[in-house]
C-alpha cells in the first residue's frame, strides 16, 4: 500500500532527526547500539513511513564495516577506485560520502571537492585540474561534483560558451575510458530528488544557523532554475551514460535510505575478500631506572572549563 506523501512540517521533523542521529553516528558502535536506542522511540510521531532508526544504524555500522574490508582488498591488491558523486543541490551527496569514508583511512580514501577555477586554471585542458586528483595504487577518491560541472552548473548559469559545451560531450566519453583503460575503477552516482524535497531542505538550512554556511548565492539560483537543470541533467546522462562508465541514479528523497543504498550498492560493484592480517600484540614498555617526566608548567595547560 502506497504510503501518503509527507507534509512540509513532517519533513521537516525528519530532517532534524537526521541532524541528531548524524551525532550519534560519531559516537556509537554496534555493542552500545541496543543499550543506547532500547529505551527510547524507534520513531517520531510525525515520521511515519521512515525507516527504522536501529535498522538505520545496524545496516550503516555494517556496511561501514564492509567498506573497511573493501579498503583493505583497494590497498593489498592496488586498486585505483574513483566515485563520482553529482546531483542537485541539496541531494544528500555530502552525506553519503561522509557516512563512505567515515570509518576509512584518510590516507587511502580521500575527498576530492574542488572549487569554482581559478583564472590560470581556466586557460588549461577543462580535465587537467582533476587529473591531478586521480588515485594511485591502493587509493580510493571520492569527486563531491566533479567534470560534470560543465554539464550542470555551467551550462545553466553561462560559465562555458556552446562550443565549449559541446567539446565537453565529444570529449568526456572518451577521457572516462582513458581512465578505465588505465586501470581505474570508474563508478558514477547521480543523487535525484524532487522539487518540494529540494524546497524543504533549502528552507531548512535557511532556517538552520549551524547549516546556513551550505546555502551559497549560487545554490539559491539554481533553486529558481529549477527546470534548465532538469533539461540539462536529462541531456548529460543520455549522452554520457557508456557501457565503460555508467550512470547510477540514487534516490535522494529519504537521506537515511539513500544513504545505505548508495553504500551497499557502492560494495556490490567490487569483487573483494577478506585480507588476513598478523594479529597485533602491543608491546612492552621498555622501564629505564633513570627515567624522569618533567612536570608540565600549568600555565601551558588548557583551562579545564569542563
Amino acid at each position: 500500500m502506497t504510503q501518503p506523501p509527507l507534509s512540509f512540517q513532517q519533513r521537516a521533523d525528519l530532517d532534524l532527526l537526521d541532524s541528531y542521529d548524524e551525532e550519534l553516528e560519531m559516537e556509537l558502535d554496534d555493542d552500545r547500539l541496543d543499550a543506547l536506542l532500547l529505551d527510547g522511540p524507534q520513531q517520531s510521531p510525525s515520521t511515519e513511513g521512515a525507516i527504522d532508526r536501529r535498522l538505520y544504524f545496524r545496516e550503516l555500522f555494517r556496511l561501514q564495516g564492509e567498506l573497511v574490508r573493501l579498503q583493505d582488498w583497494v590497498v593489498e591488491k592496488k586498486l585505483k577506485l574513483v566515485v563520482l558523486f553529482e546531483g542537485r543541490d541539496a541531494a544528500g551527496k555530502g552525506g553519503a560520502i561522509k557516512r563512505i569514508t567515515q570509518r576509512l583511512n584518510p590516507r587511502v580514501a580521500r575527498v576530492a571537492a574542488l572549487s569554482a577555477p581559478n583564472q590560470r586554471e581556466r586557460t588549461q585542458w577543462y580535465f587537467q585540474r582533476y587529473v591531478s586528483h586521480l588515485p594511485a595504487g591502493g587509493e580510493i577518491v571520492l569527486f563531491d561534483r566533479s567534470w560534470y560541472n560543465r554539464a550542470g552548473v555551467e551550462k545553466v548559469m553561462g560559465f562555458c560558451n556552446e562550443d565549449e559545451y559541446e567539446d565537453f560531450f565529444r570529449t568526456v566519453p572518451e577521457f572516462e575510458k582513458m581512465l578505465v583503460r588505465s586501470g581505474i575503477i570508474l563508478i558514477k552516482y547521480w543523487f535525484s530528488i524532487s522539487d518540494e524535497e529540494q524546497h524543504m531542505r533549502f528552507t531548512m538550512r535557511i532556517k538552520d544557523p549551524l547549516k546556513q554556511w551550505k546555502l551559497s548565492p549560487m545554490d539559491l539560483e539554481s533553486r529558481r532554475r529549477w527546470e534548465a537543470y532538469t533539461k540539462a541533467k536529462e541531456l548529460m546522462l543520455e549522452r554520457t551514460h557508456i557501457p565503460e562508465a555508467r550512470w547510477w541514479v540514487v534516490e535522494g528523497n529519504d537521506k537515511k535510505r539513500a544513504r545505505l543504498n548508495c553504500m551497499a550498492h557502492l560494495l556490490s560493484q567490487i569483487s573483494y575478500a577478506e585480507v588476513p592480517h598478523e594479529p597485533v600484540v602491543l608491546p612492552a614498555r621498555e622501564k629505564n631506572p633513570d627515567y624522569f617526566r618533567r612536570p608540565v608548567p600549568a600555565e601551558m595547560f588548557v583551562p579545564s572549563v569542563y
